[in-house]
């Protein structure tokens, strides 16, 4: 009789303790909310005079390990490379050509264009005669003539250029105060054409 006894006690101890670390893995959490509105977490009971809500969570467990000779995760594919910096060309303003001129007389002087001074002069200054007089050159009219031009090289515009510029600077000191205000846009404009056409120095 004791035999047939000691066979459900045993069964019911066993189902006990298996239970137990399932009982184990629950943890209670305290949310305690204080008169001026004020909410905490605890694991512990709220204090007195503040409204208490019991809340029953799962408590976190680490994940298994991997068992010895697990492979590891494939690592995950890298980003894309980032696209290559784009050239940036800055494309500068022709040079402007300089030209050399010489008047009439003999003088000469720089141009930005091969024009060259047009002036109205009389006919009969350039050898014109008039057949139906009896007196040789006699005035039959005007006409317009320029001054012969040639093209000047790079090098030796940019070396007028800043022969220029050096007589500028030398006059400055000297110079009234309105005279002054020409000479800085004169030289505003020698500096962004070197700048330009003869890369400055």
């Amino acid at each position: 009789m004791k035999q047939h006894l000691l066979l459900p006690l045993s069964f019911a101890l066993a189902c006990a303790l298996s239970s137990a670390p399932a009982l184990a893995d629950q943890v209670k959490v305290y949310r305690c909310q204080g008169a001026d509105g004020a909410v905490a977490l605890r694991d512990t009971p709220c204090k007195p005079g503040q409204r208490q809500e019991v809340i029953e969570m799962t408590r976190p467990t680490d994940p298994p390990a991997s068992p010895p000779g697990a492979t590891a995760p494939a690592p995950t594919s890298a980003a894309p490379a980032p696209p290559p910096p784009r050239e940036v060309v800055v494309y500068r303003t022709p040079p402007r050509p300089m030209y050399e001129c010489t008047t009439e007389e003999g003088e000469t002087y720089t141009s930005d264009n091969g024009d060259g001074n047009p002036r109205l002069v009389p006919l009969w200054s350039l050898g014109y005669r008039d057949r139906h007089s009896r007196g040789g050159l006699v005035p039959i009219g005007n006409t317009w003539i320029h001054d012969s031009c040639h093209q000047l090289p790079q090098a030796e515009v940019c070396a007028r250029l800043r022969d220029r510029r050096y007589e500028i600077q030398r006059a400055y000191h000297s110079a009234l105060q309105s005279e002054r205000h020409a000479l800085d846009k004169e030289q505003r404009g020698l500096d962004a054409r070197l700048d330009n056409d003869c890369g400055a120095d």
